[in-house]
């Protein structure tokens, strides 16, 4: 019985999924959406009413722009506002402090090349909560632009820190050779 199957990889997505010459690509995606996020999370922790006297005060009124919208029908869902309205407002001080420095971290992460896929994906995270939220703006090109990045972890911070971080801390499926034993094993 056949363990694995093997379905060869086509050239292009060789290339841009694995292949260091892409990482020049993914350095110019990285750039442009690191400094999205680091502007946007830079702004919010010099506010006031994200991160300092008032803190949670912005992302209230956006919450609460988001639960009149759900109460309209328009543009945000039943299930998400339940969730803005029980857990995000009554928690808008923590949630406000996440968000800022947690797109500082994320423009950092991708402007240095970082643990770039993870960056990335925490990125990704944000633009689709302010999706379901019903804000537009440019969350639908940032959101593609970290899901490409996320699938292009592996050299995608090549130009970056990644380039050592990556084989220092190694990948949990390449530490251990007894899931080899088992059949699994990563190529």
């Amino acid at each position: 019985m056949q363990k694995e199957i093997h379905i060869p990889e086509n050239p292009v997505s060789r290339f841009l999924f694995s292949s260091t010459r892409a990482g020049l690509i993914w350095l110019v995606v990285r750039l442009y959406l690191g400094y999205s996020w680091i502007t946007a999370g830079w702004k919010k922790v010099n506010s006031p009413a994200w991160t300092g006297d008032k803190a949670g005060s912005a992302l209230g009124g956006f919450v609460k722009g988001a639960l009149a919208k759900a109460e309209s029908g328009k543009d945000v869902t039943g299930w998400y506002a339940n969730f803005l309205e029980h857990f995000v407002l009554p928690n808008a001080k923590v949630f406000a402090y996440m968000v800022a420095f947690g797109e500082v971290l994320v423009g950092l992460g991708l402007i240095l090349g970082l643990l770039t896929g993870i960056a990335a994906f925490f990125g990704a995270i944000m633009n689709v909560s302010f999706l379901f939220a019903g804000t537009l703006s440019t969350n639908p090109l940032l959101f593609i632009l970290a899901t490409w990045l996320v699938l292009a972890w592996k050299n995608a911070g090549w130009y970056g820190l990644d380039r050592w971080a990556l084989p220092f801390l190694g990948t949990p499926w390449a530490r251990h050779t007894s899931n080899q034993q088992s059949g699994f094993s990563a190529k």
